[in-house]
């Protein structure tokens, strides 16, 4: 499985997968220059891809579906004048060659969803945007070869900014993002010997930063004992794109 993280953050969300025959998009936040240039850098062409896929409605997730209104679109939620085919969570689907199950996650959107891969060698799964991660859902994604996971803001950081009281604790709820100490609990929960590679994703630009957030995950696998000399974690940042293959 390949896969390019096109933008990670409040400001835009896009990734791309492949598989042998298959090419997916996974929200299209950003601005379209941004989307255009970057997917031109990585020599993809989005027109021919085999389907978008979006986790929610929020616009830093479907700010350019305008892009792809000659592809087929999986969505949660309903959206006119698209072709769409409704996805419901805990129920699988498949595009071509690779298998897909969205989980229901917790947030402020309605029908908000991540999603596992299987293209019948690895299992990829990209989890951003929920307030907290259910042992329901950990058993579903334990063991993946590739983990997109939200490390959205450290709690002092968050607490400190000059955002209003409802912000924060909307942030802060069940129906919110997950702070740094929540995606290494996840993790923890989660990674097995089989994991190759944590993404740090969706870190916020004002309640963290990409080496603090980098930094709570490596001590946690550290003191644990599960880091490897094998084991790649990177913290991704708005607008660096990073290539799976690198």
């Amino acid at each position: 499985m390949h896969f390019i993280v096109i933008a990670s953050g409040s400001k835009g969300n896009c990734t791309i997968i492949e598989s042998s025959n298959t090419k997916v998009i996974v929200d299209c936040g950003t601005t379209k220059k941004y989307l255009t240039d970057s997917f031109n850098q990585v020599g993809f062409d989005y027109n021919s891809c085999d389907g978008v896929l979006l986790t929610h409605s929020h616009s830093d997730h479907i700010s350019q579906l305008k892009m792809f209104s000659n592809n087929k679109i999986y969505t949660p939620f309903m959206i006119k004048d698209y072709d769409c085919q409704l996805i419901k969570p805990l129920e699988i689907f498949r595009i071509k060659d690779l298998t897909i199950l969205p989980i229901p996650l917790s947030h402020d959107s309605y029908n908000t969803v991540g999603y596992i891969f299987f293209d019948g060698k690895q299992t990829l799964v990209q989890l951003t945007d929920s307030g907290y991660v259910s042992n329901s859902n950990q058993d579903l994604i334990k063991g993946a070869d590739y983990y997109i996971i939200e490390s959205n803001h450290d709690v002092d950081m968050l607490m400190s900014t000059s955002r209003p009281l409802m912000l924060k604790k909307r942030i802060l709820s069940d129906n919110g993002h997950l702070s740094n100490d929540d995606c290494a609990r996840v993790i923890r929960n989660c990674i097995t010997s089989n994991t190759k590679k944590i993404l740090l994703a969706h870190i916020s630009q004002q309640a963290n930063t990409y080496q603090l957030a980098y930094q709570t995950m490596t001590n946690m696998l550290n003191q644990t004992g599960l880091n490897r000399s094998d084991l790649f974690v990177k913290a991704l940042q708005q607008y660096q794109i990073y290539d799976s293959r690198d």
